[in-house]
């Protein structure tokens, strides 16, 4: 990976290429750390400081936007309301045929359905951001903090207007920042900004673990979170490289004079065929419950069985529920993802056949039975990489997003893998060594 790095900053182009994706991340990054107009930034300090470990119900988006969201600063939504925007496209592509239609009609309906997209993201971004102001002023942002009521200090409306439009504002600049990265840069944008926010949370996590240790003043659990990070890390390389590939043969036809197929080659699926998704989704679920018994009033029963059950990351129906949650949507992701019919009835179009079965509806059922059965073991690979956070909460008293947890490793593996792919392909194409060398 090193040498590829190396090798592409002395190509012209590429190095041009990759110095303007670190200067963005560097303008995003200085984003981060600019405060809203109306918040008193002393307070927000002081809070921040008093709740370190323990960031409760927003840590997980806390951790996507690089720590800007309890800063309170112009980039605090992040790339939060462009995930979910994207998420939820997705999964409506399913259910109404013109999204379908549209995603079927190649680059323009892409296009399309990316304009769509940032339509969502400002529409996301207003309600996120209402809800944080909103959040911030009642002083539900940190609890227990004894100066959170004095976050925003102005309750007038317009200050509120302000706040908002100010993070609507930032959100878009993300979204633009990680667009120039796609089309000037390397990689995907959104996803290399979602790898800087969580890479930028990683020291000042390992150093609180760091400080909060007894053993060797603390080196002792600073290394071995380390060195169980780095297992960790060649696990989810291991698997997310993994994949089932399937043989396809395509029959040869003659076509006037000339022979076309008769070529050999293969369906690639991978045993993590979701992604981190469905830990996303699992994650958000979860919060859904403690978030409204946060903000209701009385001491009902409902609310405290909330309290105690499904908020302790710790507690076993938590783990129990997160566990489940993360199977299911594993295979929800998968089924939706991955049409098994459509892929059969390309192959058949263009006359290709898996060697032994036969084309049409048997090469869809089978398609579907191979999928079923690596999604297992990818569905129970997503859930226990998930409970390594609860593993350290308990063992090393670290929060529940700690530096390598599930969602943080599984984005920064996959994202780094993707992009080192990217550059070695750009790579080749510019030193391609044929026959005459």
């Amino acid at each position: 990976m090193l040498t590829a790095f190396a090798r592409a900053f002395r190509t012209p182009d590429l190095r041009k290429k990759l110095l303007f994706t670190l200067g963005i991340i560097v303008v995003y990054r200085v984003g981060t750390h600019v405060p809203i107009p109306g918040v008193d930034y002393t307070s927000v300090q002081r809070c921040v400081d008093e709740a370190s470990g323990n960031q409760g119900l927003f840590g997980l988006v806390n951790m996507f936007s690089g720590g800007a969201l309890l800063q309170i600063t112009i980039f605090a939504l992040g790339i939060m309301p462009y995930i979910t925007a994207s998420i939820i496209l997705q999964l409506l592509t399913v259910v109404i045929p013109r999204l379908e239609a549209l995603k079927k009609e190649g680059s323009a309906g892409t296009a399309k359905i990316t304009q769509y997209t940032r339509y969502l993201t400002v529409a996301l971004a207003i309600l996120q951001g209402t809800g944080l102001v909103a959040t911030a002023r009642s002083g539900a942002l940190f609890n227990g903090c004894t100066v959170a009521s004095q976050i925003v200090p102005d309750r007038a409306i317009f200050t509120t207007v302000v706040m908002v439009i100010c993070m609507t504002a930032g959100t878009c600049v993300v979204m633009w920042l990680g667009e120039l990265i796609t089309d000037r840069g390397i990689g995907n944008g959104m996803s290399i900004l979602m790898f800087i926010s969580i890479a930028a949370t990683f020291p000042s996590a390992l150093w609180a673990i760091k400080k909060s240790g007894t053993l060797a003043d603390g080196w002792i659990e600073f290394g071995t979170v380390v060195a169980v990070g780095l297992v960790m890390v060649a696990l989810v390389v291991f698997v997310e490289q993994a994949q089932r590939r399937i043989p396809v043969q395509y029959a040869k036809r003659m076509i006037g004079r000339r022979s076309y197929g008769g070529t050999s080659t293969y369906i690639p699926l991978k045993v993590n065929q979701a992604g981190v998704i469905p830990v996303i989704f699992a994650s958000s679920l979860l919060y859904i419950p403690a978030l409204v018994a946060q903000f209701s009033s009385g001491t009902s029963s409902w609310k405290t069985w909330i309290e105690t059950n499904l908020t302790k990351g710790d507690h076993p129906i938590y783990i129990s529920l997160y566990f489940l949650l993360i199977v299911f949507f594993a295979f929800f992701y998968v089924a939706i993802s991955f049409n098994p019919e459509e892929v059969a009835d390309n192959m058949k179009k263009y006359g290709g056949f898996i060697p032994g079965i036969r084309a049409g509806r048997p090469t869809a059922e089978y398609l579907s039975y191979v999928l079923n059965r690596i999604t297992w073991p990818g569905s129970l690979y997503l859930g226990l990489i998930a409970l390594v956070p609860t593993m350290a909460l308990v063992g090393f008293g670290a929060n529940q997003n700690f530096p390598f947890g599930g969602t943080s490793i599984l984005i920064i593996v996959g994202v780094g893998l993707e992009t080192v792919k990217q550059i070695e392909s750009q790579l080749q194409q510019r030193n391609y060594e044929g026959f005459l060398r």
